[in-house]
């Protein structure tokens, strides 16, 4: 009897605390009133009242209320590889270079470009050609590196984009600037934006997940490159860890079974429902989103993480380090499990690549760490029939320097930062296989054909997701912002 009269007694509570709302509760709950205007406007809804658009959507909880254009892709995993993985050693062929070994960069290729602070000061930039072997392989010929040779077998499936740059180089910012579009932080990342646009094709996951490589070294990763910037916290990335926690704070405290906890959710949704009739605040109902969806992930993470159910084939695909949770193989398992789920986008960084010195070892090492689980997941993806609308990036933040930053031998050479030109590429949705685009000089120091921007590659994905990123927007301070900012365009030839 004692907990009836207490939950009549909520009740009530519940009830006087609505009667307290003044004139702001009906201007928030009238359909058609100026709250819901001003609450659109907030929400950066800009086309609550607009005619519909060719497609509807497939998912639900997105700002869109239709995609701008059929899409090629559902859901995208993204291969960040941090630190700037050098084009000379991976897929920029430069064998020219072999009979320059220690000779100057001449200064009509370096055109005055800036240096970093790490050799701005060397009396010499001697050319440093890689130690590597290349090779073609495939039907399309690609020229991939010795060190590549898993992804070697599956050129057939990969566009090269080898006329990346940006205008960013140094990590924290060129990082930055890779994943929400602008170099400075406070801005919503890409999975947020794709979030916050087409909502969630899965209601017991978040749409937008990010795994970080165990053990990677290298240069800090930051949850704000994940975060959602002025959007509503509901959109921001959920980080997946390894162990027995993958997610923070979603198992239950100790000694605590569980059994009230859907009661105790309805009545913390009834009181921010009040105080969102009061307030309008947005905020709110990111905060109820955020509880419900955790309440169904305390059922469906232990489910997706749990990898008793792939046969050895798979981890044997993938390689020996799959079966060690949060190492990049691990997470390349983890990834396709979550795209099989139908999450709209996975985040997977891997660090280390940043080698200023000792670089033919550092990147052997890099390599052979990341090469075989990367193939293995654009194999696994083409088998079950997922990469016909998934697209898969790999790359990073630049490229790196001809010249050799510190001695030079033989042997052993760094390379420093390089925003000018670098190289990375694209499988599955809606993009040319077996495909070059763009080229550098011989030095792979300039492009010279077809330059792609860090905003034209944002407008190609988003693109391939069926949104027009110019339409995309959201109203922060009075002015409307997007991903690309303020320039950008599709990579039209490219695309398939």
């Amino acid at each position: 009897m004692c907990n009836h009269h207490q939950i009549r007694t909520n009740d009530l509570d519940l009830r006087k605390e609505e009667q307290k709302v003044d004139r702001r509760q009906f201007l928030t709950k009238t359909s058609l009133g100026l709250g819901a205007v001003a609450l659109g406007s907030l929400l950066g809804v800009d086309k609550l009242f607009a005619a519909g658009a060719p497609s509807p959507l497939s998912g639900g909880g997105g700002a869109l209320n239709a995609l701008h254009h059929n899409p090629k892709a559902k859901r995208i995993v993204y291969l960040f590889q941090s630190g700037g993985p050098s084009q000379f050693e991976t897929y920029d062929y430069k064998p020219k270079l072999e009979k320059m070994f220690g000779e100057e960069l001449p200064s009509s290729v370096r055109g005055g470009q800036r240096l970093t602070g790490m050799s701005a000061n060397q009396s010499s930039l001697p050319i440093a050609p890689s130690i590597y072997k290349f090779d073609q392989y495939g039907q399309s010929r690609a020229w991939v590196s010795e060190l590549m040779p898993h992804t070697a077998e599956i050129v057939d499936d990969l566009c090269f984009i080898k006329s990346m740059y940006t205008e960013q180089i140094n990590h924290d910012p060129a990082i930055t600037f890779f994943q929400t579009g602008h170099q400075l932080p406070g801005r919503p990342s890409i999975g947020a934006w794709l979030s916050y646009g087409l909502g969630s094709d899965n209601e017991n996951l978040p749409s937008f997940i990010v795994l970080n490589s165990k053990n990677a070294g290298g240069q800090p990763i930051y949850a704000r490159l994940w975060g959602n910037g002025f959007l509503p916290t509901q959109y921001q990335g959920v980080q997946f860890r390894s162990g027995n926690d993958p997610v923070l704070f979603l198992n239950n405290p100790e000694n605590y079974d569980g059994q009230d906890r859907a009661e105790m959710l309805d009545y913390i949704k009834q009181l921010d429902e009040v105080q969102k009739s009061v307030y309008g605040d947005p905020e709110i109902n990111a905060r109820i989103a955020q509880y419900e969806m955790a309440y169904r992930m305390q059922t469906s993470v232990p489910e997706i993480t749990d990898f008793s159910d792939e046969p050895d084939y798979i981890f044997d695909m993938y390689g020996e380090d799959s079966r060690d949770p949060g190492t990049y193989a691990a997470n390349c398992l983890m990834a396709r499990r979550l795209l099989e789920k139908d999450v709209k986008f996975v985040q997977l960084y891997h660090r280390g690549w940043d080698q200023h010195g000792g670089l033919p070892d550092g990147i052997k090492n890099q390599c052979k760490n990341t090469d075989q689980a990367t193939a293995a997941l654009v194999k696994d993806l083409k088998q079950r029939g997922l990469l016909e609308d998934t697209l898969v990036i790999w790359g990073g933040e630049f490229g790196r320097t001809v010249y050799s930053q510190g001695k030079l031998t033989p042997e052993n050479y760094g390379r420093d930062h390089h925003p000018r030109c670098f190289t990375m590429w694209m499988a599955g949705a809606g993009v040319k296989p077996g495909f070059t685009y763009g080229a550098t000089d011989d030095f792979s120091y300039n492009i010279t054909e077809n330059p792609v921007h860090v905003h034209d590659f944002h407008a190609t994905l988003m693109h391939l997701m069926g949104i027009d990123h110019e339409r995309l927007t959201f109203k922060h301070q009075g002015r409307r912002y997007r991903l690309t900012d303020v320039h950008g365009h599709v990579v039209k030839d490219i695309l398939a």
